[in-house]
């Protein structure tokens, strides 16, 4: 497949792999789930489906995982005169963005600085419409999605880049983050975007290869976000206005669960945009239920539900051990106090926050033939799999193809920067892998000399 492949691609491969594991047998399709409840008595839970003859039947199960995505709600902004919109293209979202001929010969708004509304733009810019116009609430930095031919993913997000959050000063990690944005792909206000913030966790990070170079070529026209819309008129807060005959939201999407008893939902104490659970996972009052990649995330998911379906599995299947009900309690704490603030995490963090529930981080002293690309190489499912449960015998030599592929050379030895971050980071961080890794470094440096 491409780099980066296309829908119909992953659905081919997802098909192959039920089949390749003999899983088809044990699917149900085209069954909507109507409720789910707890039962009166028991650990058990009652599902309520549809069955293709179109009546109702409820079963009950010991174990429920709750795994419909978090993006599939899309959330429309509220603004005066919407419901006056008179283009021939209509108000969509890019949840329903399929064809850009449809939009070809027409000038188009498109809402939004997210991932989806920026490739949108680039998309229709490229591909025959008439003009573009992007607005948004909040610039955020925008990073290419290749440099060098390797997917940014795999730069930005790594091992090393999560054991720095966790260890070193907030204001550390966003100053890193900001110079590898600039040094890699600029800021926006240099190809005529606004200018985002200067704390770059404040203004976000986005994601798209061609956008930039487009409103630097004026392909792309960029406006602060809209004030009104009257008719085909849309007025924006500078003042300025655009005749626009379509217009897409790239305004996010809201948690829905609909079908979730009320009990529930009132124990997670859910809402449009959070539900309480320890790790994203599981929930002290509520045994049996579990939830995979309802959350927020920056980043590539597959490797990271995989990391998270593995321990919710090694759970109930007594390979890892339970979280008890004050562990879980904590957690829970945890995030209740960060309700309300930005919820989305990088792929990097949930990868790490996972492997190590799940016992399958790998010790970066036991691979110190890997250092190198452990550290700064790609967060491959494969690196998962050289030790803990449902280890590979293959996965060394695996992932050792993977780093070449993804850019990073699987040589323990470290450039001199990296040596230099590593131990920086030693020196803040009580990680007694890492500091045995880096022991391991100096000896093999000595024993060169």
């Amino acid at each position: 497949t491409p780099v980066f492949p296309s829908n119909q691609q992953v659905h081919a491969y997802l098909k192959r792999y039920a089949t390749q594991f003999g899983l088809d047998s044990h699917l149900r399709l085209s069954t909507p789930v109507k409720q789910i409840e707890r039962a009166s008595t028991g650990n058990e839970w009652i599902v309520t489906v549809t069955t293709q003859a179109g009546e109702l039947q409820t079963e009950s199960f010991p174990y429920v995982v709750i795994a419909s995505g978090r993006y599939n709600k899309p959330v429309k902004p509220s603004i005066d005169g919407l419901d006056s919109f008179s283009g021939a293209g209509g108000i969509t979202h890019t949840f329903q963005y399929k064809d850009p001929n449809r939009y070809r010969g027409q000038r188009v708004l498109v809402a939004g600085c997210s991932i989806s509304a920026l490739e949108i733009a680039s998309d229709l810019a490229n591909l025959g419409a008439a003009r573009v116009v992007s607005t948004n609430r909040r610039q955020r930095y925008i990073l290419h999605k290749l440099l060098a031919g390797v997917p940014t993913d795999n730069i930005a997000f790594t091992r090393f880049a999560a054991l720095a959050a966790e260890s070193m000063p907030l204001e550390m990690v966003a100053q890193g983050l900001k110079n590898f944005v600039l040094q890699s792909s600029g800021s926006p206000e240099q190809f005529g975007a606004a200018k985002p913030a200067e704390n770059i966790f404040e203004a976000g990070v986005s994601q798209s290869q061609h956008y930039l170079p487009l409103v630097a070529e004026g392909r792309i026209v960029t406006k602060p976000w809209i004030r009104s819309v009257t008719g085909q008129t849309v007025t924006f807060m500078d003042g300025t206005q655009e005749e626009v005959d379509a217009i897409i939201f790239g305004t996010g999407y809201t948690l829905h669960l609909p079908f979730l008893s009320e009990a529930i939902r009132q124990t997670l104490n859910l809402d449009t945009h959070h539900l309480d659970l320890y790790k994203h996972t599981f929930h002290p009052a509520l045994p049996g239920l579990a939830f995979l990649g309802l959350f927020e995330q920056a980043g590539p998911y597959f490797p990271i539900l995989e990391l998270q379906a593995r321990w919710l599995t090694y759970v109930w299947s007594n390979v890892c051990p339970t979280p008890s009900r004050v562990e879980m309690e904590l957690g829970l704490a945890a995030y209740q106090a960060r309700r309300g603030q930005p919820q989305e995490m990088p792929m990097h963090h949930m990868a790490l926050l996972f492997a190590r529930s799940a016992g399958v981080e790998p010790e970066l002293h036991q691979w110190t033939n890997h250092l190198r690309a452990l550290l700064f190489g790609p967060l491959t499912a494969t690196s998962f799999r050289l030790s803990g449960p449902d280890s590979l015998p293959d996965a060394s030599q695996r992932f050792a193809e993977e780093a070449i592929a993804f850019g990073a050379v699987p040589s323990p030895e470290l450039t001199p920067e990296q040596q230099a971050q590593l131990e920086a980071l030693a020196s803040m961080a009580n990680n007694p892998s890492l500091s045995h890794a880096i022991d391991h470094l100096k000896l093999q440096h000595l024993a060169t000399v």
